[in-house]
């Protein structure tokens, strides 16, 4: 997969692959999301497909089920240090799914990057000039 990322100006950083474009911006402007918060929600709604997709197999409704992701910052980095997922269900929910569910959701992913996350290697290149017509 290739992601190409331009600068459309301000702080603006926009990402575009497959047909999307998803963009990103910084305060004061905050056209768009910040970068970290697409990445923190990237988590949460990487569970969420897998609890759909349990759902699904199983025949069951997921209709009234939300996640509450919550975020735990160590006060002397800023970095995040925990992050808890809680899959609200409705009442009618069977009782027989729910640490299935909650298996189901460990499965993301995003949070499994994060348990063995990828090398990173960074480059420049200087890249053509192509002549407006």
């Amino acid at each position: 997969m290739e992601i190409l990322v331009d600068l459309p100006g301000g702080s603006r950083v926009d990402a575009h692959f497959n047909g999307f474009t998803i963009p990103t911006d910084q305060p004061p402007a905050a056209s768009a999301p910040m970068p970290f918060d697409l990445f923190l929600a990237s988590i949460g709604t990487c569970a969420g497909i897998y609890v759909i997709g349990f759902c699904r197999q199983r025949g069951l409704s997921t209709d009234g089920i939300q996640i509450i992701q919550r975020m735990q910052s160590n006060q002397a980095n800023g970095m995040v240090d925990e992050i808890d997922l809680e899959i609200l269900i409705p009442p009618t929910f069977p009782e027989k799914y729910r640490d299935s569910l909650i298996r189901s959701a460990d499965l993301c992913k995003v949070k499994k990057h994060l348990e063995n996350p990828p090398k990173f290697n960074i480059t420049t290149r200087v890249a053509e000039v192509h002549p407006m017509n």
